[in-house]
């Protein structure tokens, strides 16, 4: 398996870890696991704007997975470039969380870009 689908799972269980962050900061065990989406949109601060990089990150999922697959299917670029171009869109994730976590919106909105600037790069250097 190459190092891209690897990424795809990582992509996979990323939304969790802030979720986990969302309903685990305090304490220990989730605060309401028996109305959870009730429970977390009732969230504030850095706990509520994880929930919001768990939500997001299960939007633009979808995308990458298909990227990753499409540059593979397609296999005129190098496996080398479509590695690293899913690795530096799962380390742009895990930024677009911390940043949105800490509220540093400019640079939540920097990484987005750029990872959707992966995503679109799987697909356009494929072509």
């Amino acid at each position: 398996m190459t190092i891209a689908y690897w990424c795809v799972l990582v992509a996979i269980f990323l939304p969790f870890a802030f979720t986990g962050f969302a309903k685990f900061q305090g304490g220990f065990g989730p605060k309401q696991n028996h109305n959870p989406r009730e429970f977390l949109e009732g969230l504030q601060g850095a706990r509520k704007r994880a929930h919001w990089a768990q939500i997001n990150s299960f939007e633009v999922n979808p995308a990458f997975f298909v990227a990753v697959v499409a540059a593979h299917q397609i296999g005129t670029l190098a496996q080398g470039t479509i590695d690293g171009l899913a690795v530096a869109f799962i380390a742009s994730r895990i930024l677009f969380g911390i940043f949105y976590i800490t509220d540093k919106a400019e640079l939540r909105s920097l990484v987005w870009f750029a990872g959707m600037g992966m995503i679109a790069a799987l697909f356009v250097m494929s072509a």
